[in-house]
C-alpha cells in the first residue's frame, strides 16, 4: 500500500490489491490506450485527466466505468479489468476503483456532458502536458502510471 497527501492536503491510501479497504468504491477511474495513445478527457475547470466519475445507485462499479468513459469521451470501452483502488480521507472519505479497459468503439458524434471530449496523448506528451488536472499530478497517479506500463503490450498489439 502507498500512502501520500494529495494536492488538497488529504491523506490518500492506494492499493494494487483488491479488498484492502473497508469502504466500497463509489467512484471510478478508467485507463485505456489505443495506438500507443492514452484516452483522456479535457475537463473545462480541472484540465486534462483520465475519464471517471461517480457510480449511480442502480449500476455496478464496472457499469459506472463504462458509462462515465462514454459520457466524457464518446469512446466505448470493454474488457474492463480491476487494477487498483484508493481511499481519499476527505471530510467524507471515499473509495475510487481504477480499471484498465480496451477501446471498443470511437463514436464520431459530439455529445459531451461534463467535459470537452476525448484527448489522445502519448506517454511522452502526457508527461509534458502543461494543463493536467490536479488529479494527474500526485504520487498516486505516478504509481498507477508506472504500474500500468506493464499492460501497454495488451493495448497495442
Amino acid at each position: 500500500m502507498i500512502s501520500f497527501n494529495d494536492l488538497n492536503g488529504y491523506r490518500v491510501d492506494l492499493s494494487f490489491e483488491k479488498g484492502n479497504f473497508s469502504i466500497e468504491p463509489q467512484h471510478v477511474l478508467v485507463l485505456a490506450q489505443k495506438g500507443h495513445k492514452w484516452l483522456l478527457t479535457n475537463h473545462p475547470k480541472r484540465g486534462i485527466e483520465f475519464p471517471g466519475g461517480k457510480k449511480e445507485v442502480y449500476e455496478t462499479i464496472e457499469e459506472a466505468a463504462i458509462r462515465e468513459t462514454l459520457e466524457e469521451t464518446n469512446v466505448a470501452v470493454y474488457r474492463l479489468e480491476w487494477f487498483a483502488e484508493y481511499v481519499v480521507h476527505d471530510v467524507k472519505p471515499f473509495c475510487k476503483a481504477v480499471f484498465i479497459a480496451e477501446v471498443k468503439d470511437i463514436h464520431t458524434e459530439t455529445v459531451h456532458y461534463e467535459t470537452d471530449g476525448a484527448v489522445w496523448l502519448t506517454s511522452k506528451d502526457l508527461e509534458a502536458c502543461p494543463n493536467l488536472s490536479f488529479h494527474m499530478k500526485d504520487k498516486g497517479m505516478e504509481a498507477i502510471l508506472k504500474e500500468v506500463m506493464n499492460y501497454e503490450e495488451r493495448w497495442n498489439d
